[in-house]
């Protein structure tokens, strides 16, 4: 469809490659739902440790280790499920 004004035609692109900075889950959301292919590798601390996102375990917000645990746990099966 062309550009009802002036300027340069809006393309959008069959893939998008981006470097780790662009490693967001809003970011990849956003692509997918627009339908176009990327090639974004996951930062470190992205791929492992989906456990430590909530910030009272990655913290350790908890102070006895039964209720840190228990923490975990809940976490745990919140991702499970």
């Amino acid at each position: 469809m062309p550009r009802p004004g002036p300027g340069r035609p809006r393309l959008r692109p069959a893939h998008v490659l981006g470097d780790k900075g662009y490693s967001s889950k809003a970011i990849r959301t956003w692509l997918r739902r627009r339908g176009i292919a990327h090639t974004i590798p996951e930062r470190a601390d992205q791929i492992g440790n989906r456990l430590k996102q909530g910030r009272g375990i990655a913290t350790r917000y908890e102070k006895t280790a039964e209720s840190y645990q228990a923490a975990v746990t809940l976490a745990s099966l919140l991702m499970w499920a």
